[in-house]
C-alpha cells in the first residue's frame, strides 16, 4: 500500500465519511482539496436557512463551553434555555473541579492514550464536549447536539458508543459510564448505560472500522441522493468528485 495514500489518523468523523463514500475521505484528508467557498450572507445554506448547519452548531458549542467555564457572564445564552438547569448545575460543578470541557482524548496505534502534539503516534482522536466525575469510578459524558434527532439516533448511538470506549481506555480506574446526548433544539436527551466489561466490548468494532479506513487504497465513491446532496465535492459545486487516486 502506498502510505502517501492512505489515512493515518481517525476519528469519529473521519470514520463516518469514509463509510459514508471512501472517495470524499480521499478529497478531503489524502489530497486536502479545499472545500468550496459557501459564500456568505443570508440564504446562503442549500436548505435556505441563513446559517449552514455546521457553522451553527459550532457557535452554540463555543456559547455551551464559555457558559460552563464562566467566562461568558451569568446569563446564560438563548440557545441553551431549553437546558437551563442543566448548563446551570454544569457550571456550579465546573467550579469544583468535576467538569472537564471540550477536551481531546488520543491514541497511539496500540489503544494507549498518548499526548494531543504527539502528532507522529496519534492513532485516533476524539473531542468529548463535557466529561463529568462524580467520583473516581464513575463518569458521564455528555455529547452536545443542534439540528434534528430524528434518522440520527442510529449514528448518534454510535458516536456515544465510542466515547463510551475512549473514557475506559483513558481513564483506567473508571468502572461505570453514562453518556449523554443533548439536543439542545428539542429539549431531549439520549442516555446509555456502560460498565466496564459491557463497555469494552465495543473495542473489536472499532479497531476494524479503523483498519478497514486506513488500509484503504482504492477509494470509490457511493454516490446515493442524501451524501452527495450536502457533499461538498460534489460536482455541480466543485468539479472534485471525478478526481482520480492515481
Amino acid at each position: 500500500m502506498n502510505k502517501l495514500n492512505s489515512i493515518k489518523a481517525g476519528s469519529f468523523s473521519r470514520l463516518s465519511i469514509h463509510q459514508e463514500c471512501a472517495r470524499r475521505a480521499y478529497l478531503a484528508y489524502i489530497t486536502k482539496i479545499k472545500e468550496p467557498d459557501r459564500g456568505i450572507g443570508p440564504l446562503t445554506a442549500p436548505d435556505g436557512t441563513k446559517e449552514w448547519h455546521n457553522d451553527r452548531g459550532s457557535r452554540i458549542h463555543q456559547l455551551a463551553d464559555d457558559y460552563v467555564a464562566g467566562i461568558a457572564g451569568s446569563k446564560l445564552p438563548p440557545e441553551l434555555r431549553k437546558f437551563e438547569k442543566e448548563f446551570k448545575e454544569l457550571r456550579k460543578l465546573h467550579k469544583t473541579g468535576k467538569v472537564i470541557n471540550e477536551e481531546m482524548w488520543c491514541y497511539d496505534n496500540d489503544w494507549m492514550p498518548c499526548a494531543s502534539d504527539a502528532w507522529n503516534d496519534i492513532y485516533f482522536r476524539i473531542i468529548t464536549d463535557v466529561t463529568v466525575f462524580h467520583n473516581k469510578t464513575n463518569a458521564t459524558v455528555i455529547d452536545y447536539k443542534t439540528g434534528r434527532r430524528f434518522g440520527n439516533e442510529v449514528k448518534h448511538g454510535q458516536q456515544a458508543q465510542l466515547y463510551q470506549l475512549g473514557a475506559f481506555l483513558r481513564y483506567p480506574d473508571l468502572q461505570e459510564i453514562t453518556t449523554e446526548i443533548w439536543y439542545l433544539d428539542q429539549n431531549e436527551i439520549a442516555t446509555m448505560e456502560f460498565t466496564r466489561n459491557q463497555g469494552m466490548r465495543f473495542f473489536k468494532h472499532w479497531e476494524g472500522r479503523m483498519k478497514a479506513m486506513t488500509q484503504e487504497v482504492e477509494f470509490k465513491p457511493s454516490p446515493n441522493a442524501h451524501s452527495c446532496r450536502w457533499c461538498p465535492y460534489k460536482p455541480s459545486r466543485s468539479g472534485d468528485c471525478s478526481v482520480g487516486i492515481g
